[in-house]
C-alpha cells in the first residue's frame, strides 16, 4: 500500500506551482545517511546522497595494496581486514570506498575522497561490470567536479537501472552544477518519486531555493531533517547547518544561530557549523566570537569560505598582517587543489579585492567554459566588470539572476554593473535588495555597498 504525499512548490512568476508528489510506502524506512561528495568546502547545497547508505548497507569492504592493517579507524581496520580474505572482491573495495567518502564527509579531508577513488578503480579492475563500483565512480566524479562525466556515466547506468533513486541524485547534483536546472528539476523530482528521504528532500530544498523558494526550502528541508536517522548525528547536523544557511541568507539571523548551536548540540565540532557560526558573529560585529568559531572551524578545515571570513575578522580589527596570511593561505590551499577545489572561489576573492584581476577573470571564464550554473555566470559577471567590461557583465549577471534566486551578493553585483553602465536608479534599487535580504552577505563587501548606496543616495538628492 502507498501513501501519496503532495509537496507544492510554487516557482516565482509562474502562474501554477510545480508540484513534487511523493509516494510513501507504508512501513517505509526514511532513514538515510548523505553522502556528501565534495572536496572539502563542497557539501553541495542540497546534500549528496543520503542514498549512499542504501548502497552501503549491500557492500563489503576492500584494502588497496599501499594500505596498513591498522588505521586506528575500527571500521576501516575491519574493512581492510575483509580485503586481506577476499582480494578479488569488487564488493570489499566498494565497502572501503563508502568508509571512505563517510569519513570525507565527516572531517571534510579531501584526501579520504582521493582514497574512496582509489579503492573504486580497484573493484573495478578485478570486476569492470560491477554495478555498486561504477555507481560509486558515478557519485565520486561529483567530488572531482567532473560533473558532466557524473551525469553522462549516472545517464549510462540509467538505462540498466530505471528506478535507482541513487542515480537520479547523481543526476540531479550534476544537472544543478551545470546550469542544466529544468533538468535538475525532472531528476530531483524522479528521485523524490522514488525514494523520499533525506536525500531526495535535501535537492528539493536546493531546488526550492534556487527558484527563490525560502519558504518552501525551509519546509522541505525541516523534513529533510526529521527524516535522516537519529543514530547519524552528523547527517542531522548537516540538515540543520542548511536550514541556518538558509535563514542567514534571508537575514534570519536570530532563528540562523539557533540551528547552528542545535548543530553544534548534536554533533560537537561539526566543522561547517563552526564556520557558519564564526560567519555568522562576525556580521553582528562580535568579532571575538567569530575569531574562535573560525579559527576552530579552519583548524578542523582550511574551507576557503572559512580562511577569507576569518581574514576579514583580522582586516575588520586593523590586523592587516594575520589578513595577508590568511589570503595568502587561499591562494596556496585553492592552488594546491587544483580542479579538485573550487577556483570560483579564488576568482571572486582576487576581484574583490582588485588585485590579479585578469587572471581571476581567466579563471572565471574556464569555469564558465565547464559549468554555466547561476553562480559560476555571477563570478564571471563580477570579474569581468572589475576589468572595466560593464556590458559584457550585464550579459552574465542577466544569466545569474534567471531563476529569481534570493542571493544577495548576485543583487549586489547586479547592481554595481548597473551603475557601472550609468543606470543609478536600477542600481541604487538592487544594492537596497541587497542589503535588505541579507546586510551582512559578505564582511567586506556589504559595508562597499552601504557606501555606494549612501553615495548615489547623496547625487540623486543633490
Amino acid at each position: 500500500m502507498s501513501v501519496h504525499v503532495r509537496v507544492i512548490f510554487k516557482f516565482p512568476d509562474m502562474n501554477s506551482p510545480h508540484i513534487f508528489l511523493l509516494t510513501e510506502r507504508k512501513g517505509m524506512n526514511l532513514t538515510a545517511k548523505k553522502l556528501l561528495v565534495s572536496a572539502a568546502l563542497f557539501v553541495f547545497a542540497a546534500g549528496f546522497a543520503a542514498c549512499s547508505s542504501q548502497l552501503a548497507e549491500s557492500l563489503p569492504a576492500e584494502r588497496p595494496d599501499s594500505g596498513p592493517m591498522n588505521t586506528g579507524d575500527t571500521e576501516v581496520d575491519a574493512a581492510l581486514k575483509f580485503i586481506d580474505k577476499a582480494p578479488e572482491s569488487p564488493t570489499a573495495y566498494n565497502q572501503l570506498a563508502v568508509l571512505y567518502m563517510r569519513r570525507a564527509r565527516q572531517t571534510g579531508d579531501f584526501s579520504f575522497t582521493t582514497r574512496a577513488e582509489t579503492a573504486i578503480d580497484r573493484a573495478l579492475a578485478v570486476a569492470p561490470a560491477d554495478a555498486s563500483a561504477r555507481k560509486l565512480k558515478a557519485s565520486l566524479h561529483l567530488s572531482f567536479h567532473r560533473f558532466k562525466e557524473a551525469g553522462e556515466l549516472a545517464t549510462q547506468l540509467l538505462k540498466e537501472f530505471p528506478d535507482d533513486a541513487f542515480l537520479y541524485g547523481i543526476l540531479a547534483d550534476s544537472n544543478m552544477e551545470l546550469g542544466e536546472y529544468a533538468n535538475a528539476v525532472q531528476a530531483t523530482q524522479k528521485m523524490v518519486d522514488l525514494r523520499p528521504n533525506t536525500a531526495s528532500y535535501a535537492r528539493v530544498a536546493q531546488v526550492r531555493t534556487l527558484h527563490g523558494d525560502h519558504e518552501g526550502a525551509l519546509n522541505i528541508m525541516t523534513q529533510a531533517a526529521k527524516s535522516a536517522d537519529p543514530k547519524e548525528t552528523e547527517t542531522q547536523s548537516w540538515c540543520l547547518v542548511q536550514l541556518g544557511d538558509e535563514r542567514w541568507k534571508n537575514g534570519e539571523y536570530d532563528q540562523a544561530a539557533k540551528l547552528y548551536d542545535e548543530a553544534l548540540n548534536i554533533y560537537p565540532g561539526y566543522f561547517l557549523a563552526l564556520a557558519s557560526k564564526g560567519r555568522l558573529l562576525a556580521g553582528q560585529n562580535d568579532l571575538d566570537g567569530a575569531e574562535k568559531f573560525l579559527t576552530d572551524a579552519q583548524n578542523r578545515l582550511p574551507a576557503s569560505d572559512t580562511i577569507v571570513n576569518l581574514g576579514h575578522v583580522y582586516e575588520l580589527r586593523g590586523d592587516t598582517e594575520k589578513a595577508k596570511r590568511q589570503y595568502e593561505l587561499l591562494e596556496v590551499a585553492e592552488q594546491k587543489l587544483g580542479a579538485a577545489g573550487d577556483q570560483r572561489k579564488l576568482a571572486l576573492f582576487w576581484a574583490d579585492s582588485d588585485v590579479k584581476l585578469q587572471e581571476a577573470l581567466a579563471i572565471a571564464q574556464s569555469e564558465y567554459t565547464n559549468r554555466k550554473d547561476i553562480y559560476t555566470a555571477d563570478v564571471l559577471a563580477w570579474c569581468l566588470y572589475k576589468n572595466g567590461n560593464a556590458a559584457e557583465a550585464k550579459k552574465k549577471i542577466a544569466e545569474a539572476m534567471r531563476l529569481k534566486t534570493k542571493d544577495a551578493r548576485i543583487s549586489y553585483h547586479a547592481g554595481m554593473i548597473e551603475k557601472a553602465l550609468g543606470n543609478n536608479k536600477e542600481a541604487s534599487r538592487l544594492i537596497d535588495e541587497a542589503l535588505k535580504l541579507n546586510p551582512a552577505f559578505d564582511l567586506i563587501q556589504a559595508n562597499v555597498a552601504r557606501k555606494t548606496l549612501e553615495e548615489m543616495r547623496k547625487n540623486i538628492k543633490g
